[in-house]
C-alpha cells in the first residue's frame, strides 16, 4: 500500500510540474527542440529562422560565430551533430527574454571525426514579433569527474 500510495504521489506531482509550465515556456522549449533537431538535419532554413541576427554562439573551446558562421559550421559538417540528448533543462522566462540551461550530451563527426560532446549550455531567446529567436549561447565542459582519494 505503502509503495502503491509513493507511486501516485511521484506521477501527480510530475503530472503538476509539467502543467505548471506556462505557455510561454511551453513555446520556448518547443523552440529548443526544433533547434536540435535543424543541428542535427543541418535543416539550413530552420536555422536561419530560429536564431536572431544579432546571434552570438559562444563554444566551450571560447569559440565564437556570429548567425551565419554558426549556419555555415553546421551545413559544411565543421560541427556535425549526429545526436543530441538534452537533459535537466530550466526555462526561466522575465518579460520578452527566456534563459534556457541544459545538459547537452552529443555524437558527433566534426569534419569527418567521430567524437563526443559533454556539455553544460546556457541559450538565451528573445522574442520580437511574437516569435522566439535564439540571440545567445554559451557552453562550458562538464568537469571531469575523479575518484574520490582515499
Amino acid at each position: 500500500m505503502l509503495k502503491r500510495s509513493c507511486l501516485f504521489l511521484f506521477l501527480f506531482l510530475s503530472t503538476m510540474l509539467t502543467f505548471a509550465q506556462s505557455k510561454e515556456e511551453q513555446a520556448v522549449g518547443q523552440q529548443v527542440e526544433k533547434l536540435k533537431k535543424a543541428m542535427i538535419d543541418a535543416d539550413q532554413s530552420t536555422l536561419q529562422s530560429l536564431t536572431s541576427d544579432k546571434l552570438t554562439y559562444g563554444h566551450s573551446t571560447g569559440t565564437i560565430e556570429d548567425k551565419k558562421l554558426f549556419v555555415e559550421n553546421i551545413l559544411n559538417n565543421k560541427s556535425d551533430f549526429v545526436t543530441i540528448n538534452l537533459s535537466n533543462q530550466t526555462i526561466s522566462i522575465s518579460d520578452n527574454v527566456a534563459l534556457v540551461r541544459h545538459k547537452l550530451d552529443a555524437v558527433t563527426n566534426n569534419e569527418g571525426k567521430p567524437g563526443e560532446a559533454h556539455l553544460f549550455v546556457l541559450l538565451v531567446w528573445q522574442k520580437t514579433s511574437g516569435q522566439w529567436k535564439l540571440i545567445a549561447r554559451q557552453a562550458v565542459k562538464q568537469p571531469v569527474e575523479t575518484p574520490a582519494k582515499s
